[in-house]
């Protein structure tokens, strides 16, 4: 008979409408927006689409394996380990570490060019932001500022990223949205060109490799399944939130797109400096130019507290799996607030290395590309992976006690999910290899060498330190819980 799984929380519980503004918090992020702008009303399409077979799959099936394990360990590395050993649980919670360890810089570029943008002239502001130099210094100079204030604990983390997150996402996205509503209603020219329309030319792979980053804009849902058992009635109010909380966030990307798309003309948008450009562009037009500054500044604490809250985040999780014995000691050491030190020194080493990678690319936009597509890729395996644990702990766990279960009754409905959910991350991972049409990536040898060799290397290293693992690496105070099979022994 198997251990059952009762430890339903009775404490304070989160309302629909809390979790449904959390799960916005978590995912929304502007950065993004010039990408899918390029695509003008088609690219209402592709947010739609990847929230149906991406979005909504991963938080669903996420809650359902949150809820299951609430009281273990070890997250996706739990999940995935419980279906298929922990060889693998190994590769899945690694991809997410090092998938975010190399979004850092992508997310940071994005952060030096709004640094760039507080100035006053507009065209300095644009050549400063173009400059490899500039953006180099201001992508690590954020970053370890970012991971010294982890290392403080989670106490400072938790803060900063509460006000950054308001002040540096929320605030500017209705603000965008706002103004992109009052410039059309006044009579503002409408840069767009709507004889796209809304559904897209299929028939063009490599116009799809930029909308295939959608799927990044969504990642990280599967972090908010923690939350599950935190709502009364988690079986009918938790899809309920997941439900309200996808739509606005669609909502909100559409509308900032189009917003964005408004102002600039498709031909003129540059992925890093676009946002800025637009914002810059709203503010000239309804005569408040001074906001320009105010409104970087206020980007540039979204980027700080978006980038302390996955420092904290990820790394924490493999620090966690290492203890129990699957990283060297290395990489379990803390400092004096307990905080996972080397990890984060070590993650930090990466980011840097990454960054200098603006040496052989062509330009900051390419740079921001490239990293943009690796992490992608890393990220869906991760899913892929994840979706596929789903569907195998219905059947090797069947008699496991499941709060909130994806259907009442029968498989029939996880299979739906989770193969949706499958289908679309693996669509996305195809697309991800061929170069976008709309960005100049410089020579194709390089963007298929940096993707096909940083993807296979990667993928090998957890494979490579799990073959050589040791016993003395299980460190005395882990806590892991055995997974259910050896427990069965």
């Amino acid at each position: 008979m198997e251990t059952k799984n009762n430890n339903v929380g009775k404490a304070f519980k989160l309302s629909v409408a809390t979790l449904a503004i959390m799960n916005i918090t978590a995912v929304v992020s502007l950065r993004g927006l010039p990408a899918e702008a390029v695509y003008g009303p088609s690219s209402a399409f592709y947010y739609l689409f990847a929230a149906i077979v991406f979005l909504i799959p991963t938080a669903m099936v996420a809650a359902e394996l949150a809820a299951m394990f609430s009281d273990k360990q070890g997250g996706v590395f739990r999940w995935v380990g419980e279906a298929f050993g922990p060889r693998t649980g190994f590769l899945a919670i690694w991809l997410q570490w090092i998938e975010s360890t190399i979004w850092y810089p992508t997310v940071l570029t994005f952060g030096a060019v709004s640094f760039a943008f507080i100035g006053m002239d507009g065209a300095s502001d644009a050549a400063l932001a173009s400059n490899k130099v500039f953006t180099l210094v201001a992508v690590l100079a954020i970053y370890w500022i970012a991971t010294f204030i982890a290392m403080k604990g989670l106490d400072w983390v938790g803060k900063i990223s509460k006000w950054g997150g308001m002040i540096g996402t929320i605030i500017p996205a209705g603000l965008l949205i706002v103004l992109g509503i009052i410039y059309i209603a006044s009579g503002g020219h409408n840069n767009m060109d709507m004889s796209q329309g809304f559904f897209p030319d299929l028939t063009k792979l490599d116009n799809l490799v930029l909308a295939s980053s959608i799927f990044l804009f969504y990642a990280g849902m599967e972090m908010m399944g923690v939350h599950v058992m935190d709502v009364n009635n988690p079986s009918k109010n938790y899809p309920k939130a997941i439900i309200i909380g996808s739509l606005a966030t669609v909502v909100i990307f559409v509308l900032g797109t189009f917003a964005l798309g408004f102002i600039i003309p498709a031909k003129d948008i540059n992925l890093t400096q676009s946002l800025l450009i637009g914002f810059d562009n709203y503010f000239r037009y309804f005569h408040v130019s001074w906001a320009g500054p105010i409104i970087a500044i206020a980007l540039m604490l979204g980027v700080l507290a978006s980038v302390l809250t996955w420092v904290a985040g990820p790394s924490k999780g493999i620090f966690t799996v290492g203890k129990a014995g699957y990283l060297p000691p290395f990489f379990q050491k803390t400092n004096e607030n307990g905080v996972q030190r080397n990890i984060l020194l070590v993650q930090g080493g990466i980011v840097t290395l990454l960054s200098l990678l603006f040496v052989v690319m062509p330009s900051v936009q390419s740079f921001y590309q490239i990293l943009s597509q690796l992490t992608v890729i890393l990220y869906l395996i991760m899913y892929m992976i994840m979706f596929a644990a789903a569907i195998k702990l219905r059947y090797n766990m069947k008699g496991y006690d499941r709060p909130y279960r994806i259907g009442k009754s029968g498989n029939i409905l996880m299979w739906i999910i989770s193969g949706l959910g499958f289908c679309g991350s693996l669509l996305a991972f195809v697309l991800s290899f061929i170069p976008p049409a709309q960005i100049a990536t410089g020579s194709n040898a390089v963007w298929y060498s940096v993707l096909f060799i940083g993807c296979i290397v990667l993928v090998g290293v957890p494979f490579i330190i799990y073959a050589n693992r040791k016993e003395s690496w299980l460190s005395k105070d882990s806590g892991f819980e055995p997974f259910h099979w050896e427990m069965q022994k």
